[in-house]
């Protein structure tokens, strides 16, 4: 039998995740004032199911409860249903996800909620089986009819439980920023190295760039060879498993498996805009061209699969796609059967096999997930071919795969556009373009950062979360300002145009505004102008994203160098000294912390450059790996604080400063690379 067509109010929205449920016989509403007042007035309870477009369990649980109408049944009869796409929402997300903490231990997508008809939380799991489901939401409803008091209290301990969560106490005693904090902090991070695969022990394993990026600088900086080669152990296995797409570029979310080989098949944006900046930056210090072909390619895939006309970036590639039955399945895209590789590549299959590892250690399942072991020079000596000849074979396999692969399905594709996963992306672009001196990068990343000026950025440079379809919609979080600060003042330092780092101080000036937490000097994730929610949290772990504080204190650190601003500068120092006791429970989870530590404990130089030739100078500054390094400069006079009275119009003076005092300028870049260089 045909299976009916259904239609729900997600019809209405622009998210493709609702819309992926606008049909589900499921009675499904949006996140808004409307549905929530609608639960009060009929006092039912909420059911609260948020995911998003990519998520492979999310499109399990939809096939297997959502679109069956005895289920549906049962949630309309009972329950307010809302669905929340996390990606537009993460507010909603956060609240909820600290709930399910609390009453499970544990989180995850889909993340499924039963709250009040005042959005209280009273219940709530990850991914149920139909059953399983069933048989809750019928305990629910009944209890809520008979014992409606005892939800209630429930509700009233859980609230105050997540209220507890966000109580952030100013330490008596002040613990100062030291290289012994660090290096204890360390220590515990250690013991949970993989020392074989990389990354950390376990599975499901995922890149977290933002603790690759400080463990990488710390490394280098402070010359641990223990750390320098985890490190790069690290960022070769990843980029060598099949985590990261050899055929057409790009990373996947996490691998479900301690060897990166088996990828949960989705590839978001926030992941490669990070990566991009990690694998640039490791370039700059080691000249690996690895590290250089896996900028290249995930740009490339960006670039065909998740830009858009206008410059804005899309969010994501779906985990599933059609297999050749025409099912969904997850990375169906992606994976290969033997036979057809030997068809494909002939004669050049031996090497290839060997190469990418068509043996027992590269198959899942019944296919194959591409996944090196040996470096280029192993396997060139291994088949007697000089390493350009093999870069040309490479070369010739990527391009035979690409082209066959291409006659598939392509995964769904996630086309909204998040103002902070841009921000990352446009970050991403950036680095490569000091790492590569690429124009094109620049030429992209400038692109983006026009997209967002004309359609996120609103008069008083308040910020846009979402956009899709040519609007953009719901007010913008704490994310959205950071990641944009943190940007535009790379894409200042890339270009020495001041306009970048004026409109980074406009949105500095509207987060202290609309987000600051005046007693704490901390930030809360939500503005001041939104529609409060259960609990107003902060956003302090840093994640698969930096969480939005460390990343505004890292700002207002960056621009206090450039402007001379003070009181930046002392609320960096106080955001970090607030959130220092809580690094000592789990410092894996505050890397981009201990990293703007390291500014304070380590030399931090200011670099100013002036002259006719200053951009150039920068350039090749900046193809050096200088993380303890801001650069400012101009081809004319500057009234910004670092640059004022330095320019002279028949001179090329740079001029290195720390510690409140400069040097005498040089005109050297090479002396100047030295100096920089003796951390």
């Amino acid at each position: 039998m045909p299976k009916p067509n259904f239609t729900n109010n997600l019809i209405n929205e622009t998210s493709p995740y609702l819309l992926q449920h606008a049909h589900n016989p499921v009675n499904w509403e949006a996140w808004n004032t409307k549905s929530l007042e609608k639960a009060r007035k009929e006092d039912k309870l909420l059911l609260i199911s948020v995911g998003y477009s990519a998520c492979h369990w999310c499109h399990v649980m939809e096939h297997e409860s959502f679109e069956d109408e005895a289920v549906a049944k049962i949630m309309n009869q009972h329950f307010i249903n809302i669905k929340v796409d996390r990606e537009e929402r993460p507010d909603v997300d956060q609240v909820y996800m600290n709930a399910i903490q609390i009453m499970t231990g544990a989180g995850g997508w889909p993340m499924n909620i039963v709250a009040l008809p005042d959005g209280r939380p009273v219940w709530g799991g990850t991914y149920f089986r139909k059953e399983q489901w069933k048989d809750a939401l019928k305990q629910l409803s009944g209890l809520y009819q008979t014992k409606p008091d005892e939800m209630k209290a429930y509700a009233a301990k859980l609230e105050a439980g997540l209220q507890q969560l966000q109580l952030i106490e100013t330490p008596k005693e002040e613990t100062p920023f030291t290289n012994d904090f660090i290096n204890e902090m360390l220590e515990k991070w250690k013991k949970t190295f993989d020392a074989k695969n990389g990354g950390s022990r376990g599975a499901p394993k995922f890149m977290l760039p933002v603790n690759q990026s400080f463990l990488f600088r710390y490394a280098v900086q402070k010359d641990d060879k223990d750390i320098f080669e985890h490190s790069l152990n690290s960022l070769n296995k990843i980029s060598y498993g099949g985590v990261f797409d050899h055929i057409g570029g790009g990373f996947s979310r996490y691998s479900v498996d301690e060897r990166w080989h088996v990828p949960h098949f989705e590839k978001m944006l926030y992941d490669n805009g990070q990566l991009v900046s990690l694998y640039s930056k490791a370039f700059a210090f080691t000249k690996d061209n690895w590290y250089k072909e896996v900028v290249y390619k995930t740009l490339d895939f960006v670039k065909e699969e998740l830009t858009d006309g206008t410059g804005a970036f899309y969010s994501a590639l779906d985990a599933d796609s059609e297999d050749k039955t025409g099912n969904k399945s997850e990375g169906a895209y992606y994976v290969w059967e033997k036979d057809h590789l030997q068809d494909l590549l002939t004669e050049d299959f031996s090497i290839f096999e060997a190469y990418y590892n068509i043996n027992s250690f590269g198959k899942w399942e019944d296919n194959y997930v591409l996944i090196r072991s040996k470096s280029d020079e192993a396997i060139a000596e291994a088949f007697n071919l000089s390493l350009p000849e093999l870069k040309e074979k490479k070369k010739h396999w990527t391009k035979i795969l690409k082209q066959e692969r291409d006659k598939r399905t392509k995964p769904g594709l996630d086309d909204k556009s998040l103002t902070s996963w841009n921000a990352l992306m446009l970050n991403g672009y950036v680095d490569a373009y000091k790492a590569f001196g690429e124009s094109e990068f620049l030429e992209n990343a400038l692109k983006n950062a026009a997209f967002l000026q004309e359609y996120q950025f609103k008069k008083d440079f308040r910020l846009w979360h979402n956009f899709k379809n040519g609007e953009s919609s719901i007010n913008a979080y704490l994310e959205d300002y950071v990641l944009c600060t943190e940007a535009f003042l790379n894409l200042y330092e890339a270009t020495f145009e001041e306009k970048w780092l004026e409109i980074a101080e406009q949105l500095i000036l509207v987060c202290l505004e609309d987000f600051q937490d005046k007693k704490t000097g901390l930030f809360y994730f939500t503005s001041s102008k939104d529609e409060a929610l259960i609990t107003r949290n902060y956003e302090l772990n840093d994640n698969v994203l930096p969480a939005s504080n460390s990343v505004m204190a890292k700002n207002l650190f960056k621009v206090s160098k450039i402007t001379g601003n003070q009181e930046y500068y002392d609320l960096a120092k106080k955001m970090l000294k607030t959130v220092q006791p809580q690094i000592k429970t789990y410092p894996q989870s505050y890397a981009n912390w201990l990293d703007l530590m390291l500014n304070f404990t380590e030399a931090f130089y200011e670099v100013a450059i002036t002259g006719k030739n200053a951009i150039s100078i920068k350039k090749e500054l900046e193809q050096e790996f200088f993380p303890h390094t801001i650069f400012a400069g101009s081809v004319e006079p500057s009234e910004i604080s670092i640059l004022k009275n330095r320019f002279k119009s028949d001179k090329d003076l740079i001029y290195i400063c720390s510690g409140g005092k400069c040097d005498l300028p040089s005109n050297s870049v090479e002396n100047s690379i030295d100096k920089i260089k003796h951390f």
